[in-house]
Parts: C-alpha cells; sequence; structure tokens
C-alpha cells in the first residue's frame, strides 16, 4: 500500500494522473506553439522566479492573480502576471497569448515572453511606470498628485485608446475583439502614452464577421455593452468595444463622478440619460470648474463622443476610425447624439470598475 501511494504521488506531480489535465495541456501547449513565428519567448518557471526576485516586488491584484515588478538579464523592466487563477482549461491564459502575440502597435502593450509549466503560468509584459488609468481617474478636488493630470493629457490618453482599438478592429490580420476597457486595463508609459492591456476575455474573428456567438456575458459591471447582457438590444460584435470606450471616457472626463453623487443608490436613474439632460440645458457638468475655452472643447468632444458610443442598439454606434475622426476634427462638427433609450442593469448590481463577470 505503502509503494503504491507513493508512486500515485510521483505521477500527480508529474501531471500524468490525470488525463483530462494532460489533455488539457497537450491541447493549450499545442495552440501556443501553432502561433509559429508569432509566439512570444517562452521561460521556465525557475525564469520567473528569477527575472522578479521571488516575487519580491508585487505591484497589483486582481481577479485572476498578482503582477510583479521584475527585470531580464539585460537590465530591462518587465511586469509578470502570475495566474493564480485557473478557469477550465486556461481559456483566458490562452486567449491572452493568441490574441495580443499577434499585435504590433504603440497604444497595445507588448507580451515579451511567458511560462507554462504544469500549473505554473505567467506572462511577461513591457513595463509601464505610470501603472493604470484607474489612479488618475479621482475627484478633482482630491489632493492627491495623482489627480493632477492636465486635460490635455487626458484627452491624449482618449485618442490613443481610440487609436487601440481601431488597430484591434481594423488593423490586425484577424479582428481582435477586447471585451474588458475599462481603466484598470489602459497601462501608461513614461510619456503617458496609453496601451491597452489584459486580453484574457478577448476573442479572434475573422474581419467579415460582424456577430460573434458568444454564451455568457463578458467584461465589467458598468462597461458591459447592452447586447451582451441581452441579445435583444442586437448581435455582439466589435461595437461592444465601443460602448465601453464609451463608458471609459465619459468616467475620464468626470461627469460619472457627478452623477454618482447626485444619485442616490435608492433612486432610479439611467447615467447617459442625465448626461444628456445636462447638455441639453446648457448646464456645467464639470460642477462649477472654471476652465478654458481649449479644455472646454476636448471636454465636450469627450462627452458627445461618450453619448455617440454608448447607444442602446450597436449599428448606431461609430466605429473607432469613425471615433478617431470626431476626437481630432472640430467640435463643432459632432452632432448631438439621439437621446438612447432606457437600458439599465438592476441597481442591486452596482455599477464597479473591479467587478468582472464570467
Amino acid at each position: 500500500m505503502i509503494i503504491c501511494y507513493l508512486k500515485r504521488e510521483q505521477l500527480s506531480s508529474m501531471g500524468v494522473i490525470s488525463k483530462k489535465k494532460t489533455k488539457d495541456n497537450q491541447y493549450a501547449k499545442a495552440f501556443i506553439m501553432n502561433q509559429g513565428s508569432l509566439a512570444p519567448k517562452q521561460y521556465s518557471y525557475l525564469d520567473i522566479k528569477k527575472m522578479t526576485h521571488s516575487f519580491k516586488n508585487k505591484l497589483g491584484q486582481g481577479g485572476y492573480g498578482s503582477i510583479y515588478k521584475g527585470k531580464l538579464l539585460d537590465n530591462h523592466l518587465v511586469a509578470v502576471k502570475v495566474i493564480n487563477d485557473l478557469k477550465g482549461d486556461g481559456e483566458d491564459f490562452i486567449n491572452e497569448i493568441a490574441s495580443i502575440s499577434r499585435t504590433s502597435h504603440v497604444n497595445i502593450v507588448t507580451l515579451l515572453g511567458y511560462c507554462y509549466e504544469r500549473t505554473k503560468r505567467a506572462l511577461v509584459y513591457e513595463f509601464m511606470p505610470n501603472g493604470s488609468l484607474d489612479k488618475f481617474i479621482c475627484d478633482p478636488k482630491s489632493s492627491s498628485t495623482n489627480c493632477k493630470l492636465e486635460h490635455k493629457t487626458l484627452f491624449g490618453i482618449a485618442i490613443g485608446v481610440a487609436r487601440g482599438l481601431e488597430y484591434l478592429h481594423r488593423g490586425c490580420s484577424t479582428r481582435i475583439l477586447h471585451f474588458d476597457i475599462k481603466p484598470q486595463n489602459i497601462l501608461l508609459d513614461d510619456d503617458f502614452c496609453p496601451k491597452i492591456s489584459d486580453f484574457g476575455l478577448a476573442r479572434l474573428c475573422q474581419k467579415k464577421e460582424s456577430i460573434v456567438s458568444m454564451l455568457g456575458v463578458r467584461g465589467t459591471i458598468g462597461y458591459i455593452a447592452p447586447e451582451v447582457f441581452s441579445r435583444n438590444f442586437g448581435g455582439v460584435s466589435h461595437k461592444s468595444d465601443v460602448y465601453s470606450y464609451g463608458m471609459l471616457i465619459l468616467e475620464m472626463v468626470g461627469v460619472k463622478k457627478n452623477f454618482d453623487a447626485e444619485v442616490s443608490h435608492t433612486t432610479e436613474r439611467y447615467f447617459p440619460d442625465w448626461i444628456y439632460q445636462n447638455l441639453n440645458f446648457g448646464e456645467n457638468v464639470e460642477n462649477n470648474m472654471v476652465i478654458i475655452e481649449e479644455e472646454e472643447q476636448m471636454k465636450k468632444k469627450m462627452i458627445l463622443v461618450g453619448l455617440w458610443c454608448i447607444q442602446t442598439i450597436p449599428t448606431n454606434r461609430p466605429s473607432m476610425t469613425k471615433v478617431v475622426e470626431m476626437l481630432e476634427g472640430n467640435v463643432h462638427s459632432i452632432e448631438i447624439p439621439p437621446k438612447p433609450f432606457l437600458f439599465s442593469p438592476a441597481r442591486s448590481v452596482q455599477y464597479s470598475s473591479t467587478t468582472s463577470l464570467p
């Protein structure tokens, strides 16, 4: 009995005791290797421990696991995402490698390598010294230095994210739908150039495919398009990313905070409807902030574009190419978008930038 027990433990540690796990692992490895020249460098788990100094400097924590600061042998700094919460056969892990390895754009984070050893999985990215955008979206009255970004810088970030999404939707050989655009997934380099990150929920599809089939809900509450909740609003497509982008820039410009402050949790009121009413009545959505004309125009552009992006029916939303065109053009050439008809998830499910759905 003791001998059998030891053999079973040895087999278990080798990862061959479970035929299903072995099959899943072989599938995942084959999928990654089939990327050919697109496949990033593979690191051993020992390499990961060395580059992170045994996971000494933790940068952040998410539902998937943790992110650590590391350094390669050539002294280049990296961010290492260690996947702790493996779902199923590691679909999110495979999605991230498969999608991001196909990209090369200034507004998309660069994947430098990965680790895949039995249950040990990690992703190695270029290091972004300014962290994620959510640190810079806060109450303008806050004393935090993280809230001191100039309006021109925030506007540049909005355009950069739009260009990154336009590239994913039109610039790649295979269209990539991100499905989780939110402040936490927008990283900033030294010059505050934005980089779209975290492709765990991404889907690959042919450019000619306008609608994708999808089971369940993907994304983060508060940024998820209506059609992702219910197909009654239309099919799920790249326009679902457009909706998330619209909610992102409305949060960047600050109007969502004013809405949250005005509307109690016991009151049913639709966020886009509130913004539309403010625009129609000429009210200042910035709560009496004194801003110069140029900043006023940038803010108005972001609000108008945001409202176009969050139209309830997907076909009423602009493409990301049109979004870039509107942001870079004259504010007076942007028409007031039609008022979206009511779509509001139950207030019992609070809008959150951190709560993800499966």
